[in-house]
């Protein structure tokens, strides 16, 4: 259960607010001056996709020794935990509002002309510049991580949550066209999409606290 709700987490991050309408910015980032070429942004975007996953990696790691510290009273911090993800999902539905949290960052790097190399590293940038923006799913992911106390599973967690907010990054760089009424709808209905991410973040708050 615990992948099925970090990889929810992780394709609800990739449709927040400040992911989904610049994506059209990141294709043409991926495409670089070969506009044209496909091929090319599909290598790019999975350069960026696992320039963010080795951060968040990197992330799960610390999560999981934070959670070794308080062993001694897991059952009091799953509680806490379990709370803060519920707040973070009514901030989410907009019932509560937690400002840092609604911050956001437009991404200014010169990345006009990326290869494998530069997307990794911009993917690197994203993580670090963007996590007020995913910040909400992001720390649901790490306090889970931080519950379990398994650095092995902290990190699969972190590779699944990767992979949810990755793949629609890939699939988007080989069939943006394709896809473009699939994001017009999702950007048209953005209110009701946001209202059950919320929904499921405070599921997720239940179950660490009772499970």
């Amino acid at each position: 259960m615990d992948y099925v709700f970090t990889f929810v987490e992780g394709l609800a991050s990739f449709i927040s607010p400040c992911i989904l309408p610049m994506l059209p910015i990141y294709i043409s980032y991926f495409l670089g001056k070969d506009n044209k070429k496909t091929s090319k942004a599909v290598i790019n975007s999975i350069g960026f996709v696992l320039g963010f996953t080795t951060v968040f990696i990197l992330l799960s790691i610390f999560a999981s020794k934070f959670g070794g510290i308080i062993s001694g009273n897991i059952k009091y911090f799953k509680i806490a935990f379990g709370i803060i993800i519920i707040l973070l999902g009514l901030n989410y539905m907009e019932l509560i509002k937690i400002n840092f949290l609604n911050k956001t960052k437009i991404a200014n790097k010169n990345a006009k002309d990326l290869n494998f190399l530069k997307a990794i590293i911009f993917g690197m940038l994203f993580s670090i510049s963007w996590t007020p923006c995913i910040g909400t799913f992001l720390s649901s992911a790490l306090l889970l991580i931080a519950k379990n106390q398994d650095m092995t599973k902290g990190i699969v967690l972190m590779i699944v949550y990767s992979i949810g907010l990755g793949i629609p990054f890939i699939i988007s760089a080989a069939l943006l066209e394709k896809l473009k009424e699939v994001f017009d709808f999702i950007k048209k209905h953005y209110g009701i999409i946001k209202k059950l991410s919320g929904i499921i973040l405070i599921v997720m708050g239940i179950y660490m606290i009772f499970f």
